[in-house]
């Protein structure tokens, strides 16, 4: 509360001073609303600006994706394509954040196709990151395992707990043992991975299995 407040300070100050409408100060104050968590003053901020810049639609969509409004980041970016605004790396790894919060696989994964056959971005390794989070939150776990499975680069420790994370939405405890056991390969000293294999097996009935996961 305290940062929001020092915040709008500064902001009056801003409008004192006649800078209100300068892209570059309008940019950070979209920014520092979204940070702050005060979308309502991002938004009312970003409207009243007469022009912005792909740096200015980012920190709108920054701001939608970390406060969790994953169907307004997708409006701001349909506007921000009419107006003719050409999208970077940094807005599509916006976007895919805030479908992923927002439990919007359809619209994430068309963002993806979007980002590499219309715009030719190349995936980079936040970009997976964010791909297999989508469809692990609705639990497909076959189209998660077919992502990691294809990253160009070897898979991380934070994409096998995406796919392990999808085991346990699904309830598939044979892949949630293999993937748990790649994971305690990278990371062996990490005993909380083995605490999404243990519920699996909780839910499964399986709990004779659960007792015997090592912690």
């Amino acid at each position: 509360m305290v940062a929001i407040e020092e915040g709008r300070c500064v902001h009056q100050d801003i409008i004192q001073s006649g800078l209100e409408s300068d892209v570059f100060v309008g940019s950070s104050l979209v920014n520092m609303y979204g940070k702050c968590g005060s979308m309502e003053d991002a938004w009312r901020v970003f409207n009243k600006m007469p022009s912005r810049t792909v740096v200015t639609w980012n920190a709108i969509l920054g701001g939608c994706a970390m406060n969790g409004h994953g169907k307004e980041a997708l409006k701001y970016f349909e506007q921000m394509c009419a107006e003719g605004v050409q999208p970077d790396g940094t807005t599509f790894i916006c976007l895919l954040s805030a479908c992923h919060h927002a439990g919007l696989v359809d619209e994430g994964m068309h963002c993806y196709t979007s980002m590499v056959t219309d715009y030719m971005i190349s995936a980079k390794l936040e970009y997976y990151t964010c791909m297999v989070n989508l469809p692990g939150h609705a639990g497909h776990v076959q189209e998660v395992e077919n992502m990691v499975m294809a990253m160009p680069w070897k898979p991380h420790v934070a994409a096998w707990m995406a796919l392990l994370g999808a085991c346990r939405i699904h309830g598939n405890v044979e892949m949630a043992e293999c993937v748990a056991r790649r994971i305690l390969e990278m990371e062996p000293d990490n005993a909380a991975d083995y605490g999404l294999p243990s519920n699996i097996y909780a839910a499964a009935g399986n709990r004779h299995l659960c007792e015997n996961v090592k912690c």
